[in-house]
């Protein structure tokens, strides 16, 4: 075999490293679970928005075409939201175990030349999410039977998950190589990519022109090439977003990001992950010579507490380990600047927003939107917080020893585990006060009736008849906020805790507890919308359920609960307030039988588990 072919064959193909981990990888049952799960979310999902779109409609070729497209719509855009929460979970032992001073040094020693290392780490994880994109395909191919999709959308919004998973991957072992990652770092690694579509898609929005004045079209921004979803949403929403048409006195790049985002998007992937990949194999020989090493930062911020040894001692209550979970988390400078910084600046802009809608300086629908989407971005973040915390709690112990050392005092499972889930509430305690907050901000202004200048609103009422006069936002949302957001919270901490107890790694733990409150966090929004628009009060009562979506029901009723508000607004209002009321109920009743669970099997999983991590 010609040496160049042997070389490029063991480059990908027959890259022992990629071979090891596709080969490990297709046997853990994990990893069978995550692709069963996947494609079932996926088929549930299409079923769902079939049964909506079409089982109610005419039986005509034309419902037939507009029930595809809204199939695909609703697929592509699960697909790609699929995509980028998996994607960092098959990365996580990138960014984690291959980070082992341990790991990288047996590589280093072997024939393997560095970018068969790079390439192996990246396309060996990245197989699996590529088989996920090729077995979802068929479900893709169902649309063709409705019509009303063409073929080349379908491969577009293939080209913009694919592309999204490879710069995922590519920043993932760029982090690995470079050893700025560790086991806490996978949730960062969560963090800084949700953080990213929430913040790109909300800065679009405030800047999109419309094509003409008075036109509900508006043109594509500078933004668009940078987001996955706003590139899908040209290609879906081609009646509401389009791409910018070319002109002469523009340059050839800026034709192509303004008029050509979806491909543009793909490039900047392309391009992105091969310099990250060019700097990894670059950097990777580097990797021994930093071994035992400290950062700069570390010896310029010195975080120990002065006079630690002599401090008075403090009470702890009656639960230690709930003072434990809720005062010694987060006690470095990162931590204490993050958290606090996030419950300044959630308050201070539906403050500074409000302020502005009463001096007329700002729409008000325009600060209820930026308003609404960064309070639904403060709870999912709360969520993604929970959940790491949680699932941490008791595998970190189990890795470094400290549970061991626990088991061995008086303290029972029972007191234990509701310490752990009592601390981590305390302790996000501060953070769900933000979204709450920031709605009761709103509300005292609707409720002011805008100090004098005004807070509701005519909207035309979608069945015909008179304009619906309803206001800004519904002020009743801060209550329902509260009925909902904090058993929730509770109900992840308690996934979290379950997932924590039965997993031998902080790893898995937090992948699967992420996977686990992502789902149901997610099918509850999304089966919510068409349930609200469709089934009247029913509709309203299931939209109560969500934290999310009772935020965007208050502030956009007609859209979310249109046939309620159609029988009756004031009955509407009232059923969405007593589904928050039976929403905190189910999660209240949940946690404690989780927690019941839990108690009871706790030694025999413990004992079971010990000396595995």
């Amino acid at each position: 075999m010609p040496a160049i072919l042997n070389w490029v064959l063991r480059l990908l193909p027959t890259n022992p490293i990629c071979l090891r981990l596709i080969q490990g990888g297709s046997r853990r049952v994990r990893h069978l679970y995550l692709r069963s799960g996947y494609l079932a979310i996926m088929i549930v999902v299409m079923l769902f928005v079939l049964l909506g779109e079409i089982g109610g409609s005419s039986m005509s070729m034309r419902s037939f075409a507009a029930g595809g497209a809204q199939l695909f719509t609703v697929v592509s855009l699960l697909q790609v939201g699929l995509i980028c929460l998996l994607t960092p979970v098959f990365m996580a032992g990138a960014i984690a175990q291959e980070a082992s001073p341990r790991t990288w040094d047996i590589l280093l020693t072997t024939p393997l030349n560095s970018m068969q290392i790079v390439l192996g780490n990246l396309f060996g994880r990245l197989f699996f999410v590529l088989a996920l994109l090729l077995a979802s395909l068929p479900l893709f191919a169902v649309t063709q039977y409705f019509g009303g999709v063409p073929g080349s959308s379908i491969f577009q919004s293939y080209a913009i998950a694919a592309c999204s998973a490879l710069l995922v991957a590519a920043i993932a072992v760029t982090l690995s190589v470079t050893r700025t990652a560790g086991k806490r770092a996978v949730f960062l690694f969560y963090f800084c990519v949700i953080i990213y579509l929430f913040l790109t898609y909300a800065a679009d929005i405030q800047i999109r022109q419309p094509v003409r004045a008075g036109s509900i079209t508006d043109l594509s921004t500078v933004l668009t090439p940078l987001n996955p979803f706003l590139a899908l949403e040209v290609l879906l929403y081609s009646n509401s977003y389009i791409a910018r048409p070319p002109t002469d006195s523009s340059s050839w790049i800026s034709n192509l990001w303004f008029s050509h985002p979806i491909a543009t998007f793909c490039w900047i992937c392309l391009i992105l992950s091969g310099l990250m990949v060019a700097y990894s194999t670059l950097r990777v020989r580097m990797i021994g010579m930093a071994t035992g090493s400290l950062p700069w930062w570390r010896r310029l911020v010195g975080l120990s507490a002065v006079g630690s040894s002599t401090r008075v001692p403090r009470p702890v209550g009656r639960n230690p380990i709930s003072w434990r979970e809720s005062h010694n988390r987060g006690r470095n400078l990162p931590s204490i600047l993050g958290r606090w910084g996030f419950v300044i600046v959630g308050i201070a802009i539906p403050f500074l927003l409000t302020v502005l809608m009463a001096t007329d300086t700002v729409d008000q629908k325009v600060a209820k939107q930026v308003i609404t989407v960064l309070v639904a971005a403060e709870v999912i973040v709360i969520t993604l917080v929970a959940i790491n915390m949680s699932a941490t709690a008791v595998a970190r112990e189990r890795e470094d020893g400290t549970l061991d050392l626990i088991l061995t005092t008086p303290i029972q499972p029972g007191p234990y585990i509701a310490g752990k889930l009592r601390g981590i509430v305390q302790f996000l305690a501060p953070m769900m006060a933000v979204p709450i907050t920031s709605m009761l901000i709103v509300a005292i202004f609707v409720l002011s009736d805008g100090f004098g200048r005004g807070a509701t609103a005519s909207i035309p009422n979608p069945f015909g008849g008179s304009a619906l006069v309803l206001p800004l936002v519904l002020p009743e949302v801060v209550i329902a906020l509260i009925l909902v957001l904090v058993p929730f919270t509770a109900f992840c901490v308690m996934v979290g805790l379950q997932w924590s107890i039965r997993s031998k790694s902080t790893i898995s733990s937090v992948v699967f507890s992420v996977l686990t409150a992502g789902s149901v966090l997610g099918l509850l929004s999304l089966c919510g919308i068409p349930a609200g628009a469709n089934f009247s009060f029913a509709g309203a009562f299931i939209e109560s359920l969500s934290p999310i979506n009772v935020l965007y029901t208050s502030s956009y009723p007609v859209q979310m609960i249109p046939d309620a508000l159609n029988d009756s607004v004031f009955t509407a209002r009232l059923t969405l307030f007593i589904g928050a009321v039976v929403g905190a109920l189910i999660y209240s009743l949940i946690v404690w039988a989780m927690y019941a669970n839990m108690k009871r099997g706790f030694m025999m999983t413990v004992r079971r588990l010990a000396g595995t991590a």
